[in-house]
């Protein structure tokens, strides 16, 4: 049975996030791990986590409520690895920006779609 997440691009995107995001932080300080580490591998989790509990509701208000919950997520996100990039743990110009911006406009899109 294929879930409804599975056909989302921005499901896939925050997928992909979610992995550079961990890979990212593999390099920070060590005793950044129940810091810094941890909020920003949460938070990126929270994303595609949120885009599935969302599709596989049966309303849009709902999934639109979902989409909210995953946006505010990313910018969480972004925000720490802004923060992460101010400490030189990692480059602003890390593909993992990159990678927010597309998720960013995914989500934007989806949600503009789901909430007419």
């Amino acid at each position: 049975m294929t879930r409804p997440h599975y056909n989302l691009e921005a499901w896939k995107a925050a997928m992909a996030l979610v992995k550079c995001v961990y890979e990212a932080t593999r390099t920070f300080p060590r005793e950044e791990i129940y810091g810094l580490t941890a909020q920003m591998r949460r938070a990126a989790v929270s994303i595609p986590s949120n885009l599935a509990e969302g599709a596989a509701r049966t309303g849009r208000k709902e999934f639109a409520q979902f989409l909210s919950i995953a946006k505010g997520s990313l910018s969480e996100l972004e925000t720490q690895l802004l923060i992460s990039a101010e400490l030189g743990y990692l480059d602003h110009k890390h593909v993992v920006f990159q990678l927010v911006e597309e998720v960013s406009r995914l989500l934007s899109g989806l949600h503009k779609n789901v909430a007419q």
